[in-house]
């Protein structure tokens, strides 16, 4: 973790970037492909969206302009889309990735996840990510919000196990087991909502550590991701923050500051709960 361009390898050798963008919530249009410009230009290599955001295409948009202007090519980039809901089965996460792709604009993924795990139907749906992984047409498959009992779920069946995980993390919602169990298992941790949606920037322990280090409450967040060796992908859309959320490679927090922020856990979450959602 020395510096932006600082790798996870997965379990199958393809190698992440630690820090990317996320888009959720960013509508489609000028700000979006702005942003995903922006963050290219300034160092970052991985971006993360998904089919329900409804912002493929200009996330497509964005990376365009960012290699046509020379700041990096296709392949040192690492592009993340997801399955939605509605599209979980065989054929229909197939014709599901080949529609992420046409709005994209790009010949493959870097990474494709299920985005919810809706019973009885994500079984089909990784059979058509191992179909996809097989075939080359995408570098890792991955799920989203999974918990323990998901997991051992899709592996009594799987040919290939998850490279990655990608769930609701931040200091009120730390998931020690899961992250233990992913651990065991070699998939990879990644976390949406790494700053709770915001909730956390005026956190007061927070910010008292943060002004021990000379940071903000979001670098303070993120590097906590970091050292305990989850990816994350903050969100924003505009430059100085999509700058500062990437300034956290000059600094370590102690091990004291580790756990007291990690004795901020409350379980609580911003977003739904994998084991009681209807959509």
């Amino acid at each position: 973790m020395k510096n932006f361009q600082s790798i996870k390898r997965l379990h199958n050798g393809v190698e992440m970037p630690l820090l990317g963008l996320g888009v959720f919530r960013v509508e489609d249009g000028q700000e979006l492909i702005d942003a995903v410009q922006i963050a290219i230009k300034h160092g970052y290599r991985s971006i993360d969206t998904a089919a329900i955001y409804g912002n493929e295409v200009g996330v497509g948009r964005g990376i365009r302009k960012g290699i046509e202007e020379g700041y990096i090519a296709r392949e040192n980039l690492f592009i993340t889309s997801k399955v939605w809901n509605s599209e979980l089965g065989y054929e229909e996460t197939i014709a599901a990735y080949e529609e992420s792709l046409a709005k994209l604009g790009l010949e493959y993924l870097d990474l494709y996840l299920i985005h919810w795990p809706v019973e009885g139907k994500y079984k089909a749906a990784w059979k058509a990510l191992e179909t996809l992984y097989k075939e080359g047409r995408v570098k890792a498959i991955g799920v989203s919000n999974f918990q323990i009992h998901h997991l051992e779920e899709l592996m009594t069946d799987a040919e290939i196990n998850p490279m990655i995980n990608q769930v609701e993390y931040h200091p009120r919602l730390t998931q020690k087991e899961l992250q233990n169990f992913c651990r065991e298992h070699q998939i990879q941790l990644e976390a949406w909502s790494p700053l709770m949606a915001g909730q956390l920037l005026d956190n007061e322990e927070l910010q008292e550590i943060a002004s021990k280090y000379g940071k903000s409450v979001a670098q303070i967040i993120v590097r906590w991701d970091l050292q305990n060796n989850v990816i994350t992908i903050p969100k924003s859309t505009k430059e100085h923050r999509i700058i500062e959320n990437a300034n956290v490679f000059d600094f370590e927090l102690t091990k004291e500051d580790m756990k007291q922020i990690d004795l901020l856990n409350k379980n609580q979450r911003v977003g739904p709960d994998p084991d009681n959602f209807d959509f």
